[in-house]
């Protein structure tokens, strides 16, 4: 299976930029199955005020970006993981999309919100679900999640053999350290797409990156520059959690140890 991310940097609150940006970079992606972009890609990031944050969201319903991907998907062949400002009602989510050719597929609301995004945001309220496509089982996740090793391990358990993660890194190469990390604990594929760029205070790390089973980075993008990539994974890597002749990452596991998890607050 071939999977990219696109590193570019969204129009804050200009949807029209955004599309014509993108629309530059797609060509690069012609021989993925899978393409991952950044978080909060139809909208940029750091809001003024909250009424800009709801002025740049979209329904999934009626979303001219998911559109747009959408016909992607169809040119292409192709599935794409979107960092999403989600509206329902009056609520904004900072969501996770799957758009395939046949159009919306599913969605993750980010449970784990960063810093200002406490003040536009509600928690996802969705749990981590997954998707089949094609032949790969596929996990969301967005940003800051990346940070909470549980998220990373109910997936894994859940039979994801790629993770899928639109960022908008801003702590410098904190998330980069990390990832791998997850990857060797889980044994699954990680595509991080983060953007550049800067928003008012705030200026975004680049160095997305595509990890494999056992926390090699396959890919990893330039910090400042836009970038595409598209790798080969295989698949089957991400289904043998076997770690010695006598070890199993899931078989050794104890969950009647770990119950103290649920009672420390």
């Amino acid at each position: 299976m071939n999977v990219a991310y696109v590193q570019f940097s969204p129009a804050l609150c200009d949807l029209t930029e955004t599309i014509v940006r993108l629309e530059a970079l797609f060509p690069l992606c012609r021989e993925a199955d899978l393409v991952v972009l950044p978080e909060l890609c139809n909208s940029g990031y750091n809001f003024r005020s909250k009424k800009e944050a709801f002025d740049s969201s979209e329904r999934v319903e009626n979303s001219r970006f998911l559109s747009f991907l959408n016909t992607r998907c169809r040119e292409y062949g192709l599935d794409i993981v979107t960092g999403f400002n989600e509206r329902s009602g009056n609520t904004l989510y900072n969501s996770a999309v799957l758009i395939g050719p046949e159009g919306y597929v599913g969605r993750y609301r980010k449970m784990h919100l960063f810093m200002n995004e406490k003040d536009y945001f509600c928690p996802g309220d969705k749990g981590l679900p997954v998707f089949q496509r094609q032949d790969a089982t596929l996990g969301l996740l967005v940003c800051y999640d990346w940070f909470f090793a549980e998220v990373w391990k109910i997936l894994a358990l859940k039979g994801v053999d790629i993770i899928c993660h639109p960022s908008n890194l801003i702590l410098p190469g904190l998330a980069q350290q990390g990832i791998p990390f997850h990857s060797i604990a889980n044994r699954v594929f990680i595509v991080t797409a983060n953007r550049i760029g800067t928003e008012g205070s705030l200026t975004f790390t680049g160095s997305s990156l595509i990890v494999d089973v056992n926390g090699e980075i396959l890919s990893r993008a330039p910090a400042t520059k836009t970038h595409v990539d598209v790798v080969s994974i295989d698949l089957e890597r991400a289904r043998d959690k076997t770690v010695t002749s006598r070890n199993h990452l899931f078989g050794d596991r104890q969950p009647k140890n770990y119950k103290e998890l649920l009672s420390i607050s």
